[in-house]
């Protein structure tokens, strides 16, 4: 079955070969994981296994294209210093209570994981892949709170019509717009958020979400707030500043300073790792649930082809947000995720 996937040009990446072996072995032989091995432990597909059969098998090897990370400044804990004192200012003065500190930060989630990431014979020098130049994703717009809540998330996708977003009769979409997920089109050629899609996420989530803690705390109204964002172009643009400055007055925007999102951010030091590989265990799913349906349908396993149309796998990311964001939405979790950074901590 992986050879003619992999000669249909299909990705396949550890985590999508992994679903596959389950799925075939669960119909197959669904003994396998209910039988005891000599320790008493249950047989399961890891990754690390994974990778050793296909290297033994196929002698396949994972192909992956690299890119060089942007330089951390010399001055950097100099850098951070100021950045921490600025905030720790800002909290103090303001008298800004912990729940009203929000950290946004944007993320790229592929739709077909591992679109440029496949399995293929060592030594290959020509592997040729389905989407491997078109990069169909999306992009997450994730905030956590200082106090360990997970905001709603805004989802932006390429297009400018209805029929860019997922369908509204898409598994757990309804559970997700009655949360308060936004599912957005950018109104471009690409699937990056713009001006107009920040405007929409402040309007209809941050703002809303300052408002009613304030209305919980019993706060006076005119409370400040504090959002710490990164140091994007179209953030410290005087249009969006200005268009924050007049229709959200109460809300303080501070910048983590450049190239240090990986030293001073929580959604990026550790959430958003988290977050990507929960999202990757429900896409695994539905690569799970996929193959198991084939089977069931009669199909032999050499026959078997995933689907990769862009409608299909764009309709299954309202589940794989809503899984992750319900599984991920703890304190517990998100405060475990701020403890080394210092932007999160609660004695701010």
């Amino acid at each position: 079955m992986l050879q003619n996937l992999r000669e249909a040009h299909i990705t396949l990446t550890t985590t999508t070969v992994r679903a596959i072996a389950v799925a075939h072995f669960q119909h197959h032989a669904p003994q396998l994981f209910s039988t005891p091995v000599k320790d008493g432990s249950l047989f399961r597909f890891s990754e690390v296994f994974i990778r050793k059969l296909l290297k033994r098998s196929l002698n396949w090897g994972i192909r992956r294209a690299t890119r060089a990370g942007g330089k951390i400044p010399e001055n950097s804990d100099e850098i951070l210093t100021k950045a921490f004192l600025r905030m720790a200012h800002c909290v103090k003065t303001e008298r800004i209570p912990s729940r009203l500190i929000v950290n946004t930060d944007q993320t790229q989630n592929l739709l077909a994981q591992g679109n440029d990431i496949t399995y293929a014979e060592i030594g290959s020098k020509q592997v040729a892949a389905c989407g491997a130049e078109e990069k169909r994703a999306i992009t997450i717009v994730v905030s956590l709170s200082n106090d360990g809540v997970v905001l709603p998330i805004q989802a932006i996708y390429k297009g400018s019509t209805a029929q860019s977003l997922p369908s509204p009769s898409s598994p757990h979409y309804k559970d997700s717009v009655n949360d308060g997920f936004l599912f957005t089109s950018s109104m471009t050629s690409t699937y990056w958020s713009t001006l107009a899609t920040m405007k929409e996420f402040v309007n209809k989530i941050l703002a809303p979400y300052y408002d009613r803690v304030v209305e919980e705390l019993n706060l006076p109204e005119d409370q400040h707030r504090l959002w710490y964002i990164d140091s994007w172009s179209v953030h410290r643009s005087a249009e969006f500043l200005d268009w924050m400055a007049r229709m959200h007055p109460l809300i303080i925007v501070l910048f983590v300073p450049a190239r240090m999102t990986g030293l001073f951010q929580p959604c990026d030091v550790g959430f958003q790792r988290v977050l990507k590989h929960a999202l990757k265990q429900a896409s695994h799913e539905d690569v799970v649930n996929e193959v198991l349906e084939k089977f069931k349908k009669g199909d032999a396993p050499n026959e078997v082809r995933l689907e990769t149309k862009v409608k299909t796998l764009r309709d299954r990311t309202p589940r794989w947000l809503w899984v992750a964001y319900t599984k991920l939405n703890k304190p517990e979790i998100v405060q475990k995720v701020c403890e080394s950074d210092t932007t999160c901590r609660k004695d701010n």
